[in-house]
């Protein structure tokens, strides 16, 4: 196998928690990361039609800025069945 030295900067809990899989494994950091990404790619197609469409999404929202809060999304779903049900929340403009 041909070895590259990289440097990652992650934040504190999720060192901890490759520290403890690791150990918990038997392995290095390093191998724990390389199965995490061997697995991601099982599992994700970066090319297929799902992140396509998010990055499509994704692009569209950077352009016009316009989405649905997720406070919004959640009143509307907790109003469903009740007497006072809310209409589906619109896109506006955000931060």
């Amino acid at each position: 196998m041909n070895l590259v030295n990289r440097t990652l900067e992650i934040d504190a809990e999720t060192d901890a928690r490759l520290r403890e899989m690791a150990k918990e494994r038997g392995q290095d950091v390093a191998a724990v990361l390389a199965e995490a990404v061997a697995l991601l790619d099982s599992v994700v197609d970066l090319a297929g039609p799902d992140i396509s469409e998010d990055r499509s999404r994704y692009e569209e929202f950077r352009r016009t800025r316009a989405a649905v809060p997720l406070d919004d999304v959640k009143a509307w779903v907790a109003s469903w069945g009740s007497s006072d049900e809310l209409p589906r929340p619109q896109p506006r403009k955000i931060r």
